[in-house]
């Protein structure tokens, strides 16, 4: 077994929130990243994936000081299955939880793509299916996250509205935020952003929130580590289904990738 550096946590994190699975380990010696197929396969691939990384690094569940995951908004199969996993791992090794937000995720990773920069806004629009986004919008200062607007379900046009609304003025502009996620073509002109669609590093983004969110006394009990569900419903009846297919745009009028989006 690996002798623990108890000045360094030993964090264990998953995030299944979306369609990518998203596994990390550190500890004293170093990290242990892992990028897979998410979706209906995470509940199929997490334990077992967690349990590789330990063997990786010569560790057992007893020796990790938290475990994080992905809280949501996001997929609402991917978050019960990464609550529900990290709870009863939490519950079996005696261990506190660290809640993720999985926006955030998204946030943190466009600020290493930036380089690290001293001070940054991220504005984060997710897909949320159905014609809807999960989106929210922070601010990086001060050496910590700040959140602007909280994760919340909007409509594409309404989301643009309101980052709108925190423009400023000609006379006192605001500063202007960087965008990113995978639902930024559901914008359209709207606002006509340009950005990434895709984390290029979730398992590392996710894994140093998790140090962030264990320096900051952030770890609760298992039982208080909980998903953030935005949407009630989940799918969409037949008849709305093929209500919103009409109402797409043919193949060729819809906004591409863009230049600068890479999938993990």
């Amino acid at each position: 077994m690996a002798t623990l550096d108890r000045m360094n946590p030993v964090l264990l994190a998953f995030d299944t929130s979306t369609e990518d699975l998203a596994v990390a380990l550190q500890w004293a010696g170093g990290q242990r990243l892992w990028h897979g197929e998410g979706g209906a396969q995470a509940s199929a691939l997490l334990l077992p994936t967690v349990q590789q990384l330990l063997d990786e690094a010569g560790l057992q569940l007893v020796d990790v000081d938290a475990i994080a995951f992905g809280q949501g908004p996001g997929a609402f199969t991917g978050l019960r299955t990464a609550c529900a996993v990290a709870q009863g791992l939490a519950f079996g090794a005696d261990k506190p939880v660290l809640a993720i937000d999985s926006l955030l995720i998204v946030a943190e990773d466009e600020r290493a793509c930036q380089g690290f920069p001293p001070e940054l806004e991220v504005a984060v629009a997710m897909d949320a299916r159905m014609g809807e986004l999960y989106a929210a919008r922070y601010r990086w200062a001060a050496q910590g996250w700040q959140v602007l607007h909280a994760p919340g379900l909007w409509d594409p046009q309404a989301w643009a509205a309101a980052c709108r609304s925190d423009a400023g003025t000609a006379q006192d502009p605001a500063p202007q935020p960087v965008w990113t996620g995978s639902g930024l073509p559901l914008l359209g002109d709207a606002m006509a952003p340009s950005g990434r669609l895709h984390c290029e590093d979730r398992a590392a983004a996710l894994l140093r929130l998790a140090d962030q969110a264990w320096r900051a006394s952030r770890a609760v009990p298992a039982e208080q580590a909980l998903p953030v569900y935005l949407r009630d419903k989940v799918a969409m009846t037949t008849a709305e289904r093929m209500a919103h297919r009409s109402a797409e745009p043919p193949p060729q009028d819809r906004p591409g990738p863009g230049a600068s989006g890479r999938a993990q």
